[in-house]
């Protein structure tokens, strides 16, 4: 049987980040620091600027092209890269990638043996605001969250629904420039197997304190208890 308890409410901290670092395209691993990286779509491509090289696949990658690393000439807002068979151009101007509502710290340009697609790079930068936008959990603790256990945490325009793991928990939530106020939060009350009542537990006693919220380059959010406990999730595409 289910019975819905109360949570108390929590107040939020939303912390804002500045954007740095390389974005990854999902289920890709994230590239060295050194590396710069964009992406496109229609058709699906791929470029990694590390000091070394240029790297780019393309046509959802039956096209690969890789040269040595000519040096960044700076240009209007950017830098360009220019080679017989690849040339970039980098613009620092916010992108959409067309497929979600991911968007990049930059705009960028590749022409690959003449042919020419567009698509974004750079930092992937925060949402502009938490209502729409819908999130899975990676980890909460610093402990991977269970892979049978499916997660989630959504935020529309007044309130907040999802589940850690186990059970579903909803409430309202108001946000004030950096501050957020979540709750009276309700859950439903459920015993699960394995590991998802630990991490939802955990996740609980995370948000039982004021915490902050940070949005690392990577796309990724972070929530942060004041005893540094943090809760990692992915945007959902």
């Amino acid at each position: 049987m289910t019975r819905i308890l109360p949570l108390i409410a929590l107040p939020l901290v939303l912390a804002g980040c500045a954007a740095s670092g390389t974005p990854q395209a999902p289920g890709e691993k994230p590239a060295p620091a050194a590396a710069y990286m964009a992406v496109g779509t229609e058709p699906g491509w791929t470029l990694e600027i590390t000091p070394e090289r240029l790297s780019y696949a393309g046509d959802y990658g039956e096209t690969k092209i890789a040269v040595p690393n000519p040096g960044a000439t700076s240009a209007a807002n950017g830098q360009t890269y220019a080679t017989g068979r690849l040339s970039v151009a980098i613009e620092h101007r916010a992108c959409s990638d067309g497929m979600s509502d991911r968007r990049y710290a930059d705009t960028v340009r590749v022409t690959a043996d003449g042919k020419t697609v567009q698509g974004c790079g750079g930092a992937i930068l925060p949402p502009d605001t938490l209502a729409g936008s819908n999130w899975t959990f990676v980890s909460i603790g610093g402990a991977p969250v269970a892979p049978d256990r499916p997660t989630s945490l959504a935020f529309d325009g007044t309130r907040l629904s999802g589940s850690a793991g186990c059970n579903r928990f909803s409430g309202g939530y108001t946000a004030d420039g950096r501050a957020l106020t979540a709750g009276p939060l309700m859950a439903t009350k459920m015993a699960c197997p394995g590991a998802g009542m630990d991490q939802e537990r955990a996740f609980f006693s995370l948000m039982a304190t004021p915490v902050s919220i940070g949005f690392p380059s990577d796309g990724t959010m972070e929530i942060t208890g004041t005893n540094g406990q943090t809760a990692v999730l992915r945007r959902a595409i």
